[in-house]
């Protein structure tokens, strides 16, 4: 540990004391600290240098780390954020290992949420993906998982086929704690399915791997889950020696929440066996460490009443050995009271018991919708602002208007449009331009280009905003070959064929968020003017530039001098023709 601490802060230190920093020794930081404050300063760091340089692979690694850090910090919906953001890196490079890794990550926050359905899911696209790479490690803790959150399930034939094949995938790289976790859920599996003998051999497997590696914690679950096995078989003294060894295990290694479970099916135990007051105790026990972990405090006032039933009900019995001598006319009507009283007092526990449980539910079901619809509205809200905006909104609820010193805005429009749209049908109409936008999209994203709006049939975008960069002339222009490409090479004969025209200006432009409702972000100035009338002096089929834009693309790209056209409101102005071949 001392050893790991040591290479730790000398990578901190080297990469602190290069000029530029190392970016190799930012990722070796990285995959090396497992500290969360850590991961989230290296990781803001990694992704904030890797945009600057359109590095898309490092900007992915990046994301994920600083997904991971918010997960181990319990901040579940932080997490899946970024890891979505590092999920569509790794779509934009088409790197698969990549969408295996961060489909795995997902997968184990919703598991964390208790969240089985969509786990399962998202385990599913994990393994799909990591079954074509080389990460043999990853994808067999992806197969476990998938089984374990089909086990929570109740879904037990397919639990038992993932748990299987992970299993021999960690005998096969050598990993022995993988082969015992599942051993351990094989164990549950055949438990469910009514093979007691297969499950107990299973358990008793996973047991002897994991005292080899002081795996403490899952030894004392697989112990008491084994108790319960015997306890339902009707086999007490088995249960009991399990449940016993489970609990002395849990209470020397202080693992709370197993010394609560290891005490309630003690409690069973004992009350099956018709000792009441030996239950009550490890029930009162359960109760105590139960509310330490989940901080419940309808629980401890159930604790308490049955504590005061427990004392009120000595004290009967003391005032009838009293009296005995004097009233035994009254033993009879007395016996009768105390059975009456204990009735009662059982009901009212009973009652408690039920209560508790069902506010125990509504929480967890409450927190888990709160959980979803969270998520749901962030993937929307990023749908509508950029990310860096939509985290100014959330923190501050308002945005900064920025000026934007440089960037480079395209508008496109479709040839005789109105007339086709008089002349199909609506829904051929908006299926049409579903077609193109949806491609346009995918080209913003590709190219790092931020989506402004469509109006009627002309698509706006713009590159170097909301943060700054140095390539956005060249980004834009690449998308808008990409752009006038796709539009020329439609294949669908149920899509509208349409002519293009593309115009590209850059220059300072405002940006900012506009409304309280419905927000929208947009960008305004005599740059968005120009690339607009950029456009309309275009001609079909054509992209053309300003000067401006021209002067900036001139060494990378062809281009052909149109000549100085006057527009209207601005003056005469020198256009460029884009050379696509």
């Amino acid at each position: 540990m001392e050893k790991n601490h040591a290479l730790l802060d000398s990578l901190k230190k080297l990469y602190f004391q290069e000029e530029n920093g190392e970016i190799g020794h930012l990722e070796s930081i990285l995959q090396k600290d497992p500290n969360p404050d850590s991961l989230l300063k290296y990781g803001q760091i990694l992704v904030d240098r890797s945009l600057i340089d359109s590095d898309h692979l490092r900007t992915y690694y990046g994301y994920l780390q600083l997904g991971n850090a918010h997960v181990l910090k319990g901040e579940l919906s932080q997490g899946l954020d970024f890891y979505f953001q590092s999920l569509a890196y790794a779509e934009q490079i088409n790197y698969q290992e990549g969408r295996g890794k961060v489909f795995l990550a997902i997968a184990d926050t919703y598991s964390k949420s208790e969240n089985s359905q969509n786990a399962a899911i998202y385990y599913g696209r994990s393994i799909e993906i990591l079954r074509n790479g080389n990460d043999s490690l990853a994808l067999a803790s992806g197969i476990f998982n998938a089984g374990d959150e089909y086990l929570n399930l109740g879904k037990l034939d397919s639990a038992l086929l993932y748990t299987e094949e992970a299993k021999a995938i960690f005998k096969k790289i050598n990993y022995p704690i993988g082969e015992a976790y599942c051993f351990g859920n094989l164990g549950m599996i055949n438990a469910q399915k009514g093979d007691n003998t297969a499950a107990e051999e299973n358990l008793n497997t996973a047991i002897s791997i994991l005292e080899a590696y002081n795996e403490f914690y899952p030894i004392s679950v697989y112990l008491e889950f084994m108790s319960t096995i015997y306890l339902e078989s009707g086999d007490r003294a088995r249960a009991l020696n399990y449940a016993n060894r489970s609990l002395e295990l849990a209470n020397h290694y202080g693992l709370k929440d197993q010394i609560s479970n290891s005490n309630l099916t003690l409690s069973k135990i004992f009350e099956e066996a018709g000792l009441p007051q030996t239950a009550l105790e490890y029930y009162k026990n359960h109760i105590i460490y139960r509310d330490s972990v989940n901080n419940i405090s309808a629980v401890q006032e159930m604790a308490n009443l049955r504590t005061d039933y427990e004392v009120s009900q000595k004290q009967i019995e003391v005032d009838l050995l009293e009296k005995e001598a004097y009233i035994k006319n009254l033993q009879t009507k007395r016996q009768k009271f105390i059975i009456f009283g204990a009735v009662i007092g059982m009901v009212l526990i009973s009652l408690l018991a039920f209560v508790a449980y069902r506010r125990y539910l509504y929480e967890k079901q409450t927190k888990q919708i709160i959980e979803k619809e969270k998520d749901r509205s962030e993937k929307l809200l990023l749908n509508i602002l950029p990310a860096e905006t939509a985290e100014e909104l959330k923190e501050y609820g308002s945005v900064k208007v920025r000026q934007n010193e440089s960037v480079t805005v395209l508008f496109t429009d479709f040839k005789n449009f109105t007339a086709t749209a008089e002349n199909i049908s609506p829904e051929q109409l908006v299926r049409s331009l579903d077609y193109y936008f949806k491609e346009f999209d995918q080209i913003c994203t590709r190219n790092n280009l931020e989506k402004i709006k469509t109006i009627g049939d002309s698509y706006m975008c713009a590159g170097g905003l909301p943060k700054e960069n140095q390539t956005h002339p060249r980004d834009v222009i690449i998308a808008a070959k990409e752009m006038m490409a796709f539009v020329k090479s439609k294949s669908d004969d149920s899509i509208c064929a349409f002519e293009m025209r593309v115009g590209i200006h850059t220059g300072p432009v405002v940006a900012g968020i506009v409304g309280i409702k419905k927000w929208q972000y947009d960008i305004w100035g005599d740059t968005v003017n120009i690339a607009s009338r950029m456009e309309s002096n275009s001609v079909p089929g054509k992209i053309n530039l300003s000067e401006t834009t021209f002067n900036l693309i001139r060494e990378e790209f062809e281009c052909e001098y149109r000549g100085s056209i006057d527009i209207k409101n601005r003056g005469t102005w020198k256009m460029y023709y884009l050379d696509e071949s």
